[in-house]
């Protein structure tokens, strides 16, 4: 990556991005964040130099930055990907851990954190916009759909379908040929033997539904 990143948000994953960044050799230029009380504090010597929305520093974007969004909540990083796609017209960079290893034929789109130790396997597909904890392992042929969190250490076994915007919590197995459907949530140390409906949020060992 031959232009310094800007990153979108200054908390939760941001200052791991920061050593993810650091450890492949790219400048990060700052941060933004939509904390007022923060502004004009550093994380290991790198600024946090006004808003998200700010477009003297969006300007830059595209022309002599690269953008990562670094942002847990989903609603809120879901609205920073499209601020960038329709005001700067750019996709947000990976950020890959140099410990990490990504099978030579998986497909990896945009914007992805993907931290130390994880693993993804032959033939697996991952959307944009996810976040991979430390140590997640993704099994082959496993097809993770756009901004899925996958906890630390979770281990997710072949031929699994987790689709938009689910959350898995850290700890939890997932056995082979299950779905997790859109938006749905396992609780962390979960054992999922059977397929997680639309929105459900389930827990357990074996992870049963919760009302």
């Amino acid at each position: 990556m031959d232009k310094p990143v800007i990153i979108l948000g200054a908390k939760g994953i941001a200052h791991p991005a920061l050593e993810i960044f650091n450890s492949n050799q790219v400048i990060v230029y700052g941060f933004l964040d939509e904390d007022e009380s923060i502004y004009g504090t550093e994380i290991n010597s790198i600024p946090i130099l006004g808003n998200t929305e700010d477009e003297g520093f969006l300007k830059l974007v595209g022309k002599k930055t690269e953008a990562f969004v670094a942002v847990d909540d989903t609603k809120y990083r879901k609205f920073l990907v499209e601020m960038l796609h329709d005001v700067r017209k750019v996709q947000p960079v990976n950020a890959i851990h140099q410990r990490a290893y990504i099978s030579t034929d998986a497909s990896i789109g945009h914007g992805n954190f993907i931290n130390a130790n994880v693993l993804v396997g032959a033939g697996t597909e991952v959307g944009s916009h996810c976040i991979l904890h430390t140590g997640a392992i993704i099994d082959h042929k496993v097809k993770v759909g756009d901004f899925v969190q996958i906890g630390a250490g979770s281990i997710i076994n072949a031929d699994v379908t987790i689709e938009e915007g689910a959350f898995i919590g850290s700890g939890v197995t997932i056995v082979g040929g299950v779905t997790i459907g859109k938006g749905a949530r396992v609780g962390a140390g979960s054992v999922v033997i059977a397929s997680v409906g639309k929105n459900e949020t389930v827990f357990g060992n074996p992870a049963a539904k919760v009302k």
